[in-house]
């Protein structure tokens, strides 16, 4: 009885030209990529979201990717289908979200709850403007004469349970990982992601906007643990994800790294992050694929 009444609900639909089963849920995810920056295989902005929307295009899972790439500003268009916007790009007072009205027009998406995501130096504005918006849209920031941005290797030993950590090992990579971001007000929505103790050689330049400042010498001097990447879950209903990694392009070699970056992503806009996480897998060749030709990169020379 139950079959016949499934397959007589079935053929009323395709009678009425509807689908016999209801379309995923696609989720649009809109890259925005900074211009070259730095050396080598470091700050490939260009080159990650690429290697990032790779993996998240053959996840099998439902989403449409599109990248904006050398900091060319997205349409009105893609920007309102965006389910969540990504950007990795150099950050500070020519971070892309500040040039002409591009503040204003990222606001618009966040009131209807787009995600935000933001990846290494992204995670940079200015006091003002930026840090009030980033605050709200992110969680949080790096702000300077606060925030500091050392090398060094961080030993994430404990994850929390968060869809973001889904499939995640605890792991260790050296990188320029920030810490001592400028969070909310009680960490209000705020749940860190990635934890570690910052050993005394983070501090072991003079003070400076990026460098140092005495409240985080004496933060690390008492091994308090710092916040590398976090989620927001906004009053809006959209969601955040700052990562302070990503200065070398080589760590998204990484599969525990790359995994809880691409679960961030699809967790960010709405999507249902599988329970062992977005599967990828990344070959050396891919790891080469659309690096910036800069001197030392080793990239053949242009005719």
């Amino acid at each position: 009885m139950k079959i016949r009444l499934i397959q007589n609900l079935v053929a009323v639909g395709f009678a009425f030209g509807l689908s016999a089963l209801p379309a995923a849920d696609t989720k649009n995810i809109l890259f925005l990529a900074g211009k070259p920056s730095h050396g080598p295989a470091q700050h490939e902005h260009n080159a990650g979201v690429q290697l990032l929307g790779k993996c998240l295009k053959e996840s099998g899972l439902p989403l449409e990717v599109k990248f904006y790439l050398n900091a060319e500003w997205p349409s009105a268009e893609d920007l309102a289908k965006a389910d969540t916007i990504v950007m990795y790009a150099d950050g500070g007072p020519g971070h892309p979200a500040l040039q002409d009205d591009h503040l204003a027009q990222l606001g618009k998406e966040m009131k209807r709850g787009a995600g935000f995501v933001c990846l290494h130096y992204a995670v940079e504005t200015p006091v003002t403007p930026g840090g009030p918006e980033f605050v709200d849209w992110l969680g949080g920031y790096f702000e300077p004469n606060w925030s500091v941005n050392p090398h060094w290797e961080a030993d994430f030993k404990e994850l929390p349970q968060h869809p973001i950590s889904n499939g995640v090992k605890p792991f260790s990579t050296t990188d320029e990982w920030y810490f001592h971001m400028r969070f909310r007000e009680g960490m209000k929505g705020v749940t860190p992601i990635l934890t570690a103790i910052a050993p005394d050689s983070t501090m072991s330049r003079k003070d400076g906007p990026h460098e140092g400042n005495p409240t985080v010498r004496e933060e690390v001097k008492n091994k308090v643990p710092q916040h590398t990447a976090w989620a927001v879950q906004r009053d809006d209903g959209g969601r955040g994800f700052g990562f302070t990694g990503g200065h070398f392009h080589m760590g998204w070699g990484q599969n525990d790294q790359r995994k809880l970056v691409l679960n961030a992503i699809v967790w960010s806009a709405k999507g249902e992050v599988p329970a062992d996480g977005v599967k990828s897998s990344v070959t050396e060749d891919d790891l080469k694929a659309n690096l910036d030709p800069k001197p030392g990169q080793g990239l053949p020379k242009k005719k």
